[in-house]
């Protein structure tokens, strides 16, 4: 069966990843993204790719894309909620209120709505999938973090109670949880946790490494891989379930 893959923020960065893996097993791949000049140089590096703008914190918008990536894809058997954002570094006391429920917005009402409107066309699939990007940060929680790591915990609430709601259509969903993975984002997270913690750089960074097993950020790869296996036939049988990368 040749899957049909829609992929939110899916024109750089990890996103980009997983939609190369995708293509490159001849999978039908359509990405959304709210940058659309990404989208176009995306579909020059990855052969036969599809792309529909899109601003996931609007929900008129999602609506759109979700109708246009099924039409585009003709049917529907895997749904990566890649989109999010992470919001500023800052205590909860001194957080901007605003910037706080932005977070929200894209990360957990935005996936909400993704996966709503994609629910229908999964169950017409012999083998629908979601995958719901978390975060290391869902299961521990960081200081200075707590709109990111509230809504990536949110997440993980979200994929549990949906595995169970839509097991009995043969959708299976699970969560993954990154540690920090290589690139610039990553870089920018350990800045702002500098800034806001009063130390330097290399400081924050051997603090990131001092918790790790393997002294390493993650691959963007291996998180593609790991998404492409839990959305085989490979891992059938695995539903509910919050997988660590890290």
């Amino acid at each position: 069966m040749t899957q049909r893959v829609l992929i939110t923020a899916g024109a750089s960065g990890i996103g980009k990843e997983v939609a190369t893996a995708y293509a490159a097993i001849g999978a039908k791949v359509c990405v959304c993204d709210i940058n659309a000049s990404a989208l176009e140089a995306a579909a020059k590096d990855i052969p036969g790719l599809k792309t529909v703008v899109c601003d996931v914190s609007k929900r008129d918008d999602i609506e759109r894309m979700v109708a246009a990536s099924v039409e585009k894809l003709g049917g529907l058997d895997v749904l990566v909620n890649n989109a999010g954002i992470s919001g500023q570094t800052a205590s909860v006391e001194d957080s901007d209120p605003d910037q706080w429920e932005a977070v929200m917005t894209v990360d957990v009402i935005g996936t909400f709505h993704v996966t709503r409107h994609s629910i229908p066309h999964l169950k017409k699939s012999a083998a629908g999938s979601i995958v719901v990007m978390s975060s290391v940060g869902g299961r521990f929680g960081y200081p200075n973090r707590s709109a990111y790591c509230t809504a990536k915990s949110g997440l993980i609430g979200f994929a549990k109670t949906l595995s169970r709601e839509l097991g009995q259509f043969n959708i299976r969903v699970n969560a993954i949880a990154p540690g920090a993975v290589g690139g610039d984002r990553i870089e920018r997270v350990l800045q702002g946790r500098a800034t806001a913690e009063h130390k330097t750089l290399d400081e924050e960074r051997a603090a990131a490494m001092s918790v790790q097993s393997l002294k390493r950020f993650v691959d963007p790869k291996d998180i593609a891989a790991l998404i492409l296996f839990l959305t085989s036939d490979a891992g059938k049988s695995i539903s509910g379930q919050v997988l660590p990368i890290d």
